[in-house]
């Protein structure tokens, strides 16, 4: 093998970066934002689930970095790839954009929940009830901003582990792209058409 082709670390890094993303905002989504429903308070509701995001976010942040930066060598690795094979520059164009998507939709989903903190926070300063089922699912009386944000924030976490797994099903298709009857099929059909 030559360093040419021995990209194992560039996968390895890529792909528990994005096991970090995918799981860790499934947990989230499933778990995090259900968590406070146990609690009397709409506001501790809001503050359990805007701490546990907000102390997971350095982890989340490196499985994407991880996942940008692992994908970025893999398509050093395999520039020969992008223009033989058939159908790998497609997906590998396609899972770059769903990982770039991903990331901004973390970004937008994590502004949200700012958003939410802030509000309610600014609500129980001002004495306002704040009545919430959990940190995105608001109640009948929840003020009309923070219900917004709500709506987008859990919008928002249920598209991000889309794309997180959309991104990893294109690399399991890549990765199985390397076999050799995958390889030669593919390099058959972009030099003979048909």
């Amino acid at each position: 093998m030559t360093n040419t082709d021995n990209h194992y670390l560039a996968q390895a890094v890529h792909d528990l970066g994005s096991a970090l993303w995918f799981g860790g905002t499934v947990m989230g989504v499933a778990g995090v934002n259900k968590s406070g429903a146990d609690l009397t308070q709409g506001i501790d509701r809001v503050r359990v689930a805007s701490a546990a995001w907000r102390r997971f976010a350095p982890a989340q942040w490196a499985g994407i970095g991880a996942t940008l930066l692992g994908g970025l060598r893999l398509i050093q690795v395999g520039g020969r790839r992008l223009a033989l094979q058939e159908g790998f520059g497609t997906v590998g164009a396609l899972k770059a954009g769903l990982a770039v998507a991903g990331a901004g939709a973390t970004a937008y989903a994590a502004y949200s929940g700012s958003r939410i903190g802030a509000l309610a926070e600014q609500a129980e300063r001002q004495g306002t009830l704040l009545e919430v089922k959990d940190a995105t699912i608001p109640g009948p009386t929840t003020p009309p901003e923070i219900a917004k944000w709500q709506h987008r924030q859990r919008v928002t976490q249920f598209v991000v582990p889309v794309l997180a797994g959309a991104n990893i099903v294109c690399n399991s298709w890549l990765v199985q792209s390397y076999r050799a009857g995958s390889t030669l099929r593919g390099v058959a059909r972009r030099l003979l058409p048909d």
